[in-house]
């Protein structure tokens, strides 16, 4: 994913509100480790406590980790991360699983996106957007060998996500694990806002039920490896890229808050961290 880090640490101190403690909730945790991509990390939010992963003290693990109450909380995502930086050093960050033992009883996975190829996609469309603005030009070009390529690579990515989460309950057999969803990025209703976010008019839906069915498979998988699902897209409609600034919770391409471009700002963050500790609130069952 796009990875660009912007200042103004006012600007985000002023502006989010803090997380409601959640100490009380089922199964509390003790000790938390939080996996996931730049969507966990919260490039550009302040305060940037590790610039080779970009990551904020203000991303959603940090909020739960306070939320809950934790004694011992780690957090090892990271910008730009696969499902291969689970077991593979990213940098100076060692393999995200490295984090997990024994005692670990409490895990957050958010990941898949750059697997999926959300950076890519998004400038590609970007570019393909001048060509037919009113038109479906990337949604053309990525089905224009007959087959859905977005959606294969979704399909092609399942078997990444079952591993990721064996490996978890394999290094961590007593932790609660829990996959969280990505937020709503586009409006819900596949409306366009070209030229505020440089997309075709008619490629606002394909992206947004690209989205919606790599959420879905991330529910699947979670489900079948006895893992709970956090929805972020849910609880982030009407707060897409697209809105006003005051209103938006996912920056667009040129973000106007401290945040990456089409990634959570800190309102984004906060709204994710609500949304994980209403499930854990909720207790064990499944989704």
């Amino acid at each position: 994913m796009l990875g660009a880090a912007l200042g103004g640490c006012a600007l985000v101190a002023a502006s989010t509100a803090p997380v409601a403690a959640h100490p009380g909730g089922p199964g509390r945790a003790t000790a938390y480790v939080a996996l996931g991509d730049s969507y966990t990390s919260g490039p550009g939010i302040p305060r940037q406590v590790d610039a080779g992963c970009a990551r904020s003290d203000h991303n959603y693990p940090s909020l739960v980790a306070a939320g809950r109450q934790v004694a011992a909380f780690r957090d090892v995502s990271c910008g730009g991360a696969t499902t291969a930086e689970m077991w593979q050093a990213q940098g100076a960050n060692p393999p995200q699983l490295d984090a997990l033992d024994r005692h670990t009883d409490l895990v957050t996975v958010q990941i898949g996106g750059n697997d999926v190829g959300f950076g890519s996609i998004i400038g590609t469309c970007a570019r393909l957007a001048a060509q037919d603005p009113a038109g479906n030009p990337c949604e053309r070009a990525y089905t224009a060998s007959g087959h859905d390529q977005l959606a294969l690579t979704v399909v092609r990515t399942a078997p990444k996500i079952d591993r990721v989460l064996r490996a978890v309950h394999a290094r961590a057999p007593h932790a609660r694990v829990v996959v969280v969803g990505y937020p709503d990025l586009l409006p819900d209703d596949g409306s366009g806002c070209f030229p505020q976010v440089p997309f075709a008019q008619k490629d606002f839906g394909y992206l947004r039920d690209t989205e919606k069915r790599l959420n879905l498979m991330l529910r699947l998988v979670a489900g079948v490896n006895r893992a709970a699902y956090v929805d972020t897209y849910g609880p982030t409609v009407g707060h897409d890229m697209c809105k006003a600034p005051a209103d938006r919770w996912i920056e667009p391409l040129q973000p106007s808050s401290p945040a990456a471009p089409a990634h959570p700002n800190a309102k984004g963050e906060a709204a994710m961290a609500e949304a994980v500790l209403d499930r854990l609130d909720r207790g064990r069952g499944r989704d």
